[in-house]
């Protein structure tokens, strides 16, 4: 597929944004063009970039190409007219002026809109190549209502056959070239976009699928949002580990399962308190650094852990990943026994745990199972529990 030409509309002057260039923000760092430039170098299907100005901006035009990374030799400057279409006419005959075959898709894209990606240029020149020009568009999602001039309510059009329309327009260039000509040798400057104006000069306008991500920025909160989509996001690697633990039933009045002692009629048996929930999880997570076991950090031999809550253990484990840059992500517990019932408290485990390793409901696993009376568990000789930790860390 032959590369593709862009057009950056860059000249407006920021009348419903406080009367400043919204393109020449900063946002994440960099001025929203900049984002742009950047994004759209790095596609491969794009050729030369042609960013229209307005003559009052080239300081800071010069700046956001410097800042964009881009390399200069495959960006250029064009003057912006009174209107859009003049800036984008403007535009098109830079590329005439460098001769650029008519069959050459032209994308025409609004500034303002810095999550340019690979996948809608795709979309977009495979759609202009079929039909000469398309349009990329999103279904609307609310109610769309019709008001008149005293803002009441006169009807609700059918929104399945409406649809927002984004950039980038995509064009073989030959016809939008010959379509903006014919429309300003009319004296018709009144076209908002530049599928309107073909489609007014005759041209079949079809459209493809666009992206959400391509929100164009207007007002304050959209440069927020986009400040957020643009910050930089450190790559991160999973590591997962998995723990076990059984303990043995002896006398007493109850046992101690994920921090909660549940009334029961035996006790388990060890040197803490016998928790075998925490004592996988501990295990689990000292398993994604390699830092041995629970024995290792808190040996039976020592009578500083005799009958010590077990939460001590999983906060410990913790710390000891979070010195490595890790972050607890998620971990999941089973409890196997046949005795006691682990449904009634298994939201007071979740809180426990939650609370020692700072976790949400959601990234807590506390499910029970019985052993079908087989082995140990089965003969209700002890409980068993198996854990698995999920740790983020730093790429």
């Amino acid at each position: 597929m032959a590369k593709a030409a862009l057009i950056v509309v860059a000249a407006g002057r920021g009348t419903r944004f406080g009367g400043e260039p919204k393109q020449y923000r900063e946002a994440a760092g960099r001025p929203v063009l900049s984002h742009l430039l950047a994004r759209a170098a790095a596609i491969p299907q794009i050729g030369p970039i042609i960013v229209v100005t307005h003559p009052d901006d080239n300081a800071q035009y010069r700046d956001a190409v410097m800042r964009s990374g881009a390399s200069p030799e495959q960006i250029f400057n064009a003057p912006g007219g009174f209107t859009r279409q003049q800036s984008v006419r403007n535009g098109l005959e830079f590329l005439a002026g460098a001769g650029l075959p008519d069959q050459t898709i032209v994308l025409v894209h609004d500034a303002a809109r810095p999550l340019l990606n690979e996948v809608v240029v795709l979309r977009a020149l495979l759609a202009a190549s079929s039909s000469g020009a398309a349009i990329p568009v999103l279904p609307l999602a609310d109610t769309v209502a019709t008001l008149d001039a005293s803002g009441a309510l006169t009807s609700n059009p059918d929104r399945s056959a409406l649809r927002i329309v984004q950039t980038p327009q995509a064009f073989r260039f030959g016809p939008v070239l010959a379509a903006h000509r014919e429309m300003a040798a009319k004296d018709r400057h009144d076209f908002t976009d530049d599928a309107s104006l073909c489609a007014a000069a005759g041209l079949r306008v079809t459209s493809f699928e666009g992206d959400s991500a391509l929100f164009k920025i207007t007002l304050e909160s959209d440069l927020a949002r986009a400040e957020a989509e643009l910050q930089p996001r450190s790559r991160l690697i999973t590591r997962t580990g998995f723990g076990y633990d059984v303990h043995a039933f002896t006398e007493g009045d109850h046992v101690t399962l994920g921090g909660v002692a549940i009334p029961h009629e035996r006790a388990l048996l060890g040197h803490s308190d016998a928790d075998p929930l925490l004592h996988a999880l501990t295990d689990a997570l000292l398993g994604t650094i390699g830092d041995g076991d629970i024995g290792q950090h808190f040996p039976p031999s020592d009578p500083r852990w005799r009958g010590a809550p077990s939460r001590i253990f999983l906060a410990d484990a913790r710390a000891r990943v979070e010195a490595k840059g890790g972050r607890v992500i998620h971990v999941d517990g089973t409890i196997v026994c046949e005795v006691p019932k682990i449904g009634p408290h298994r939201a007071a485990i979740a809180d426990v745990i939650g609370e020692v390793l700072g976790l949400s409901a959601d990234a807590i696993g506390v499910k029970a199972t019985t052993n079908e009376k087989l082995g140990f568990a089965g003969r209700k000789e002890g409980i068993a529990a198996m854990a698995i930790a999920t740790v983020a860390f730093p790429g």
